[in-house]
């Protein structure tokens, strides 16, 4: 092995030259088969036993593609290349490194088990015109390269920086694309979160937020709705108006806390008991309306006696009772406003009755 020469002095644009190679990300990439080629070429075309496309990284010497030899890497100080790319615009040949020891260095290279005695090398130069490496040929004898010889090795450069070149425009487009597509979804992500948002204000326009049932200004908008109007007045339905029972009695005997886990247990037993389709609302502070399309009166009564018994099975530490008054309307004659002074009158009486009842209006639908 030959003795480690110091490093020559470092190019004036060595930074740049280095992040000019770092462009490309190339360095201990695996082999490709158009690098690979290259070197094929060159040794066809030079008549020569190797060939290598060597990039200069830093301390070391690595070796993108080879033919002839086997070692992937070299330090610096030992290659010829790194004197190549000194001149970025010349082709470096070396015809007989034996008679030039004094003035080049003598890479740790074996072709078969001689040693290097020809060098030729065309430096790769980046766009804006730093030396990364070289396109060179080499042999164990002393000779020269013709002059066709010589331009085909400048050409393979070329061809070499061409495939640099196209593997950084890919990687950039890759880049740009991998920012267009974390820049999509940064946009759905603030779209949904967006809905989101959007989902929860209505959610607490429209919905109380003690017992989770619809609120007041939901019934309001269901009102104004034509669509829902009509889809309401298509078919006979039911109006249930629910009224806690002594409910300031339980506010004062137990305090808010506990009068307000009762208004949730209102809730949740009626929740519990009615159906999909049907529409349950707080409609005042211990009120509660729910609203039963396409249902007869009598199946509204068992829906009703549904809530009173889920009611009673509560978890309170105390009995809770609600009166429940019960209306039914019929399509494209009454008006929602009749419906509900109806079953206001059947609450009443539910009331006045001793509470914990359910009262259906007896009002004859169709007069008389």
């Amino acid at each position: 092995m030959s003795a480690v020469r110091p490093l020559p002095p470092p190019l004036p644009d060595e930074a740049p030259r280095q992040a000019a190679l770092d462009a490309y990300a190339v360095v201990d990439t695996v082999p490709e088969q158009a690098y690979d080629d290259i070197v094929r070429l060159a040794v066809t075309l030079c008549d020569v036993p190797a060939a290598a496309i060597s990039l200069i990284d830093h301390e070391r010497q690595w070796f993108k593609a080879q033919i002839g030899f086997d070692t992937r890497q070299t330090p610096r100080d030992q290659a010829i290349c790194d004197r190549a790319i000194m001149a970025p615009g010349e082709t470096l040949v070396i015809e007989d490194l034996a008679a030039q020891s004094s003035f080049f260095p003598r890479p740790d290279i074996r072709i078969g088990k001689a040693p290097l005695r020809f060098y030729a090398g065309t430096p790769l130069l980046s766009p804006d015109g730093h030396a990364i490496g070289t396109v060179c040929v080499l042999d164990t004898r002393p000779r020269t390269l013709t002059s066709a010889q010589r331009e085909g090795l400048e050409v393979l450069a070329r061809q070499t920086q061409h495939l640099l070149e196209l593997r950084r425009y890919a990687m950039e487009q890759r880049r740009l694309l991998s920012e267009r597509e974390a820049f999509a979804q940064r946009l759905e992500d603030a779209r949904a979160d967006l809905q989101r948002r959007n989902d929860q204000l209505l959610h607490s326009a429209t919905h109380d937020a003690l017992t989770g049932l619809l609120n007041r200004a939901a019934l309001v908008q269901l009102r104004d709705n034509p669509e829902a109007m009509l889809q309401l007045q298509r078919a006979p339905y039911t109006l249930m108006l629910l009224d806690v029972d002594h409910f300031k009695d339980v506010n004062d005997r137990h305090g808010h806390l506990l009068g307000d886990r009762a208004l949730r247990a209102v809730a949740d037993a009626v929740a519990a008991s009615i159906r999909t389709d049907d529409v349950a609302v707080r409609y005042g502070g211990e009120e509660f309306l729910v609203l039963l399309p396409d249902t007869r009166l009598a199946v509204a009564a068992q829906v009703a006696e549904r809530v009173r018994q889920r009611l009673s099975q509560s978890a309170l530490p105390f009995d809770l009772t609600v009166s429940i008054g019960l209306a039914a309307g019929e399509p494209t004659r009454d008006w929602s406003e009749q419906v509900f002074d109806r079953a206001d009158q059947a609450l009443y009486r539910a009331k006045a009755r001793g509470r914990n009842c359910v009262v259906a209006d007896d009002t004859p639908l169709h007069g008389g």
